[in-house]
């Protein structure tokens, strides 16, 4: 197929790395994106980023719903792939861009025209409110570029050819930084100056994976973007793509609970701390997601090519690495909290609050590691249901959770330690999950 790697010989260690590597630098590229915004809006002040913060939650939600597209492509198009269907895999290619193409307009009009109700409930001070009601209106129109960027994305991983989005992808970011200062303080836009740099971002990033993919790759043979949506292709990518959106999009209905709480609880310094430090935090989210992404990718060409050894090897490589990343994060975000958080908010309240934030959050990262990345390997072999049972239950248990150690007197922290031992449990079940049915899934 044209544009294809075949994932299913050679070194298996060669073959993660070069498929790893670039998944992650994607990863971290993204989540440069809004720690590049918070950077410079926190030169604001608290309030400012407290605004961002909250439309940060909803468009984290967005994020999550992409995830149908870009999961449904990495495993139906590799699975596809593996089998050397090229017939199968262009059509899944068009019927995931199309999907997301639906998805995207419906949800952008959604969030524009309600704007302001959704954000009143966070409760903020009427001016902060109104800022982030600004900020939300203009990403929301911006959508459809990031659901498409997510799903082509998607489509290059399945390929094998994870360089192509982190090329893509680093280029908007750089587009990023020199924007959000340009538009923050020489245009004196404020946060709406921080929306319109990412919009702009967003929109390059989409043009060239255009240009990539029907000029210069060619990829799959060539395919088209819009076509009228067959029943049985849909329900291939909803099954295997639905349950990661699910499990993402209910957390950040959780989280949307939870920063209310926040800024119950400690105004919106709390709500502040909470957001940022979810963005901080993502330095391990986004390192374990790469890995997670390498793993699918891999495991959907190997396991549908009968290659079970490969799979299994892969996954121990992967596990390995997890551990040393996490470790090293708990050891960061516990010593060195305050000073991590003062990065990118100054004011001394602020980092106080939000490096309480990573100090109890720390204990938790060596086990998102293990949770993520178990999600990789049930993705890659087609099981994407047990990892949606185990992050939805234990997510909305961080909800009474919270509620009894605010009852019983803990403020804010209390948020914290909820988030940070519902971590735990989520790392702890999927390990046991997967080793559970593993004699089942390798016959080999």
């Amino acid at each position: 197929m044209q544009g294809v790697k075949n994932l299913t010989t050679g070194s298996i260690n060669r073959r993660l790395l070069n498929l790893a590597i670039p998944i992650m630098a994607t990863s971290f590229i993204q989540m440069a994106y809004s720690l590049t915004d918070m950077a410079w809006v926190g030169r604001l002040g608290s309030e400012a980023v407290a605004a961002v913060g909250a439309v940060g939650i909803l468009t984290w939600m967005a994020g999550s719903i992409s995830l149908l597209n870009k999961v449904g492509s990495e495993v139906s198009i590799g699975q596809s792939i593996g089998v050397h269907s090229e017939t199968d895999a262009k059509q899944f290619a068009s019927h995931n861009v199309t999907i997301a193409t639906l998805i995207s307009f419906t949800l952008g009009v959604l969030l524009f025209v309600l704007a302001s109700p959704v954000l009143s409930v966070f409760r903020l001070e009427p001016h902060i409110t109104a800022q982030s009601v600004t900020y939300l209106r203009i990403i929301a129109t911006a959508f459809p570029l990031v659901f498409l960027s997510s799903a082509f994305t998607g489509i290059y991983n399945a390929a094998g050819r994870s360089n192509i989005p982190f090329y893509i992808s680093g280029t908007g970011l750089i587009m990023n930084m020199i924007l959000d200062p340009l538009f923050i303080f020489v245009f004196d836009m404020g946060t709406t100056g921080a929306a319109c740099a990412t919009w702009l971002s967003q929109a390059t990033v989409f043009a060239i994976f255009v240009y990539q993919i029907r000029r210069k790759d060619k990829l799959l043979g060539g395919f088209p973007f819009f076509i009228r949506i067959k029943r049985a292709y849909a329900a291939r990518i909803f099954k295997l793509g639905l349950p990661a959106a699910a499990l993402n999009t209910l957390f950040s209905f959780v989280n949307m609970f939870l920063s209310r709480t926040a800024s119950t609880q400690g105004g919106h310094i709390g709500l502040m701390a909470f957001t940022t430090g979810g963005q901080i935090e993502a330095v391990t989210w986004n390192t374990a997601q790469g890995l997670s992404t390498a793993l699918s990718t891999f495991v959907a060409q190997n396991y549908a090519a009968g290659e079970q050894q490969r799979v299994k090897q892969a996954w121990y490589t992967i596990l390995r690495f997890s551990f040393v990343v996490g470790g090293l994060c708990s050891v960061l975000f516990i010593l060195f909290g305050n000073e991590i958080f003062s990065i990118f908010v100054p004011e001394p309240e602020a980092y106080r609050v939000g490096g309480d934030y990573l100090r109890i959050d720390g204990y938790s990262q060596m086990f998102m590691m293990l949770e993520i990345t178990m999600q990789g390997i049930f993705y890659g072999l087609g099981r994407p249901l047990p990892p949606a049972i185990i992050s939805i239950s234990c997510n909305y248990m961080r909800i009474p959770v919270a509620l009894l150690l605010v009852h019983a007197g803990m403020g804010v922290d209390a948020i914290w330690w909820a988030v940070s031992g519902t971590t735990v449990a989520k790392g702890v079940i999927s390990t046991g999950w997967f080793l559970y049915i593993k004699r089942k899934v390798f016959t080999k």
